[in-house]
């Protein structure tokens, strides 16, 4: 029995090199039916972004702000951090917008304005209230480290869609990574190939050694080197079958050795026109970062990229939608961060045709409470927290789920994070019972052993 490598190895030719580039592209396994979207882009508000003060509209917080919590029938009221406080109303106000009539704050003008093309999950639950575990939880499909990322099993999947970029690319927050670092990206158990390739555009050079030799080295001396490298990795990898981490070395050589030719034309953000960089907000200092961001994103997706994930907030006790102290201080301004550029986003993906086959995904670990922390804080809530959808596949102005009269608890069509996963992964073309890997006796996949596909957010 041959096994991938000598199968290629032995084939030859211009055969050997075809079926290399097919079996790379096309992924392991063809899609299990039609797929809707070819590629995501995924906005993670790192930190628990607070779904009454955005979208969740809430008559009976206004009306009862500053009275005891107290939902009736006895139920126990705990926080994660701290004593339960005083009912707290939204520091700004939530109002209807477009034809579906989705309830939106004011601190989000410009993406309400794209409501009735977006899907609303209304009651997504989670299963802890802490930042670590949740964040895993939201991309890994697991509380604890160690399994592969959501973008990790797209790549898995699906493979490649272009030579010259990673398949998967992560933007992180540059003020610093998310809850658990880049375990946020793992590809886990997965092979390392698959792992995301995270871009720090706060820095001068966002992805480092990827400028060529220069005037150094004569082309046909980087070639000899290149070839003897690969000569001696293939030699290794030979003599080492089965090991992924030098695969996945050997393919990140060559993936760096071509994006060397193209991947410095698509960070070049100077190359977009100054009425696209307006859009964004690049160059208005509230906005710059993340609309740089979101710029690059759309400029990935349309040059083959598959997966982006796009963070807003850095791990700790600021910079970031973990608003413990005062909402009324904390939200407005990563509002102000990130709702031009994300509206910009859609604005600009569905302007170019992409916004038919990409998957555009808004999502944080959990929720916050409805009562306050210190004088108008608000503490973690695994009970309930909104996420939404747009673009290929999705039936825009609709909402799913819906929460209790208080935003604390998720009441009726509750979503997880596995039903989340399965959804997406079922606009992607692939069944989420049917992708798995045998990983230390067990059949691993995404969604664990959980997740149903949320059909009434769906397109016909």
């Amino acid at each position: 029995m041959f096994n991938r490598r000598d199968f290629l190895r032995q084939a030859g030719g211009l055969g050997c090199v075809a079926t290399q580039w097919m079996l790379a592209t096309e992924g392991r396994a063809a899609t299990h039916h039609p797929a809707k979207a070819k590629r995501v882009i995924q906005l993670f508000m790192n930190g628990g972004a607070s779904q009454m003060d955005l979208f969740d509209h809430k008559p009976e917080l206004t009306k009862r702000h500053g009275q005891k919590f107290d939902p009736g029938g006895n139920q126990r009221v705990e926080a994660a951090t701290s004593a339960p406080g005083m009912i707290l109303k939204p520091p700004v106000p939530l109002r209807q917008h477009g034809k579906s009539g989705r309830w939106v704050s004011d601190l989000l003008p410009n993406l309400a304005k794209h409501v009735d093309e977006m899907a609303f999950l209304m009651a997504m639950k989670s299963r802890t209230n802490v930042h670590g575990p949740a964040s895993y939880l939201m991309n890994t499909g697991f509380l604890l480290p160690g399994f592969p990322c959501f973008g990790s099993w797209i790549s898995y999947a699906l493979g490649r869609l272009t030579d010259d970029l990673p398949t998967f690319v992560v933007l992180p927050d540059p003020r610093g990574l998310p809850y658990n670092g880049k375990g946020n990206f793992s590809s886990g158990f997965l092979p390392v190939t698959h792992q995301g390739t995270a871009l720090d555009l706060g820095k001068p050079d966002p992805l480092p050694f990827l400028a060529g030799p220069g005037k150094s080295m004569t082309p046909d001396a980087t070639r000899d080197g290149l070839k003897l490298l690969e000569d001696l990795n293939r030699d290794h990898a030979a003599r080492n079958p089965g090991d992924t981490r030098l695969d996945g070395r050997i393919k990140a050589y060559e993936l760096a050795a071509r994006m060397q030719a193209r991947a410095p034309e698509a960070f070049d953000l100077s190359r977009e026109t100054q009425a696209v960089k307006t859009l964004y907000g690049v160059g208005t200092p509230a906005t710059d970062d993340f609309g740089k961001r979101c710029l690059l994103a759309r400029r990935l997706v349309e040059r083959g990229v598959r997966f982006v994930q796009v963070w807003s907030g850095a791990g700790g006790p600021s910079n970031n939608w973990d608003n413990h102290t005062s909402m009324s201080k904390e939200l407005p301004p990563i509002c102000k961060n990130t709702d031009q550029p994300i509206a910009a986003l859609l604005t600009d993906l569905k302007s170019r045709g992409l916004l038919d086959d990409t998957l555009v995904l808004w999502n944080t670990e959990f929720g916050r409470m409805p009562f306050t922390q210190g004088s108008d804080g608000r503490d973690h809530n695994g009970g309930t927290s909104v996420g939404w959808m747009a673009g290929a596949g999705v039936k825009g102005g609709v909402a799913h789920g819906e929460s209790d009269e208080w935003s604390w608890k998720a009441r009726k069509d509750v979503t997880t994070n596995y039903d989340f996963h399965a959804t997406v992964l079922h606009l992607l073309g692939i069944n989420h019972e049917k992708l798995t890997v045998r990983h230390d006796g067990a059949d691993r996949r995404l969604t664990d052993v959980h997740g149903e596909v949320i059909d009434e957010v769906l397109a016909e």
